[in-house]
């Protein structure tokens, strides 16, 4: 687990202050481990962060938690399990979209919307639906393959 760094406080801090202006988010519970290509992970468990790396001592460890973030040019970008598990605290830059447009953003399609450039989350019926990034003319779907609907459109 050497390519793993546990964030910081100071950090932490810095990160819940540019969530809650995004999203609203006032929360963070989790432990932070940031690994390769700016990806953040959150564990929230019993484990201190010394048994956390005794256990990768003693085991090969790829990751300690789930996937919850990456740190971009632009900001941060939620995953789509951090969507869920902050859904309660998210109030701001979130795009709620209609049937049809469900329909191609679960397919892993971008989206036709006319948005300020940024980072929003999608929403379709009070579902989350993880992050996107507008470039002013369109949101670009970030979407895992393995969660996006492989049956094409008719």
């Amino acid at each position: 687990m050497s390519e793993h760094k546990f964030i910081k406080s100071n950090e932490k801090r810095d990160m819940l202050k540019e969530l809650n202006e995004n999203f609203g988010i006032t929360k963070l519970p989790y432990l932070f481990v940031e690994s390769g290509k700016e990806k953040i992970r959150a564990f929230s468990g019993s484990l201190s962060k010394d048994e956390i790396l005794e256990i990768a001592r003693l085991a090969k460890v790829e990751g300690v938690g789930i996937y919850f973030m990456k740190k971009e040019v632009t900001g941060l970008r939620l995953s789509f399990e951090a969507t869920q598990l902050l859904k309660s605290q998210i109030t701001k830059n979130i795009l709620d979209i209609d049937d049809k447009q469900f329909e191609y953003w679960i397919r892993g399609h971008d989206l036709e919307f006319k948005v300020p450039e940024g980072v929003y989350v999608m929403r379709f019926n009070n579902d989350f639906l993880g992050c996107g990034k507008s470039n002013g003319e369109k949101i670009f779907n970030y979407v895992p393959k393995e969660r996006r609907i492989k049956k094409p459109l008719n």
